[in-house]
């Protein structure tokens, strides 16, 4: 069993970087897989990134490949999302979530653990 937080959500302008972190703490933290999703407002809640148990694959949204990067820091036991060139379109409650399964894991319904998430807000 893990339990997440997450932090450095908050309101930036479009252009802007920001860096997201989930503490990830249990017994094993590797042992997870640990994904990011976000959730819009009348919007369903997708996955963003992925990183893999283990080795630490990771997997993107092709929404946000090349502007978000996904990377698990052992020594910390976080998995941050680094997120650049925001948008307002990105504007959303961000969340991180773990899993001990294998494969993409790509549906919500696939991760057992979960944050409580965290807003992000994009200024034009």
């Amino acid at each position: 069993q893990v339990h997440l937080v997450e932090s450095g959500g908050g309101l930036v302008q479009a252009g802007d970087s920001l860096r997201l972190s989930c503490a990830v703490s249990g017994r094993y933290p590797t042992a997870y897989a640990v994904g990011w999703f976000r959730q819009a407002p009348g919007k369903e809640r997708f996955l963003l990134a992925r990183v893999s148990k283990g080795v630490g694959h990771t997997h993107y949204a092709d929404s946000v490949k090349g502007r978000f990067t996904i990377k698990r820091d052992n020594a910390r036991s976080t998995v941050d999302l680094q997120m650049n060139a925001l948008k307002p379109e990105d504007t959303a409650v961000y969340s991180c979530a773990a899993t001990n399964k294998a494969g993409i894991l790509t549906a919500p319904e696939m991760y057992d653990y979960w944050g409580q998430g965290i807003q992000v807000t994009v200024s034009s």
